[in-house]
């Protein structure tokens, strides 16, 4: 369950009155979120039904949303398959409802996928390169709110609350990434997604139709974002790569934005470090230390998985193609 705030018909109808959407038919709350509440929306305007969804934000600050709001407008624009907001009648996106910033997006066709396949990586591999070419004119930038100083800060207190073997590798591959910082390495920056797991792509009739839930975009390694596909999208349930899924999402990737020579010596470490922030942000929700208070049951996804893939990354070196 990922409704965490809920909303009222005439709550919505108040919403929407700014819009010249249409009129309410129906709204539904959407499982599956992890951080926001959204719901699916139906309008009816001039006898056709419009679909959006209404997405409220949990954990961002109001003050925050707008680097979003451009960020998605600026990319739909640069053809990014990403959801744009719409703007009111007074050219506003960003509004407030139940006390929480919202946004209200179009609904792609699609839905996630359960069984992922070579061609489904190589799609997603050439649309998050097509997306980093495309934010590298972007001309607003953000610190990830759960990057380095992130990870840092909460390793510490985690690690008190975890077994000395845990504890030992979370902090190893804290250090481990401020290593790599620390070596004269020009790796490629730039606008990245953050969090694109499986379950923030849309498919449709077996082609890519959507890349949701932006909310993680900040600026960072563009490298480091791959290095979050290929940690979900291209993993057994053990927590080793596939080569074949593996291959397809980085020859696709290539196809686009063809790797950098020091991004050869970077990818093994950053794999692992993309495994061990999912880890640790996956620990904080299990042992309850999230600062937010939801006003339903919060999601909490399954910590060990992404540990078997760091173990699986520190026991088999990941390389590049080429």
């Amino acid at each position: 369950m990922a409704v965490y705030t809920r909303i009222s018909r005439d709550d919505l109808d108040a919403f929407l009155g700014d819009f010249e959407l249409g009129q309410l038919i129906d709204f539904k709350g959407i499982d599956g979120g992890i951080e926001n509440t959204n719901y699916f929306v139906d309008t009816e305007q001039d006898g056709v039904t419009r679909h959006f969804v209404l997405t409220l934000f949990e954990e961002l600050p109001y003050d925050e949303m707008p680097f979003f709001v451009e960020l998605t407008g600026y990319l739909a624009e640069c053809n990014v398959v990403v959801p744009a907001p719409f703007k009111d009648r007074n050219g506003i996106a960003l509004k407030m409802l139940a006390r929480r910033p919202a946004l209200l997006l179009p609904r792609f066709d699609g839905g996630s996928l359960q069984s992922l396949t070579p061609d489904h990586c190589g799609q997603i591999g050439r649309a998050l390169a097509q997306m980093h070419l495309a934010g590298q004119d972007f001309f607003m930038a953000r610190q990830a709110h759960r990057g380095v100083f992130w990870w840092r800060r909460e390793s510490r207190a985690v690690a008190e609350r975890l077994n000395a073997e845990d504890a030992q590798l979370l902090q190893q591959e804290v250090a481990l990434f401020d290593d790599l910082r620390e070596q004269p390495l020009d790796l490629p920056v730039g606008i990245i997604h953050g969090d694109l797991f499986h379950d923030n792509a849309l498919f449709h009739e077996g082609k890519l139709s959507g890349i949701i839930d932006l909310y993680n975009a900040c600026t960072g390694y563009l490298l480091y974002d791959l290095a979050i596909v290929a940690n979900d999208w291209c993993v057994t349930r053990e927590g080793a790569f596939e080569a074949a899924r593996l291959d397809a999402l980085l020859q696709g990737y290539a196809e686009v934005r063809p790797f950098e020579a020091q991004e050869h010596q970077a990818w093994p470490v950053l794999v692992r470090t993309a495994a061990m922030r999912f880890w640790l942000s996956r620990l904080i929700s299990q042992l309850g230390m999230e600062p937010t208070q939801y006003e339903g049951g919060q999601v909490i996804k399954d910590p060990d998985e992404l540990k078997r893939i760091l173990l699986n990354h520190i026991a088999n070196p990941a390389s590049l193609p080429g």
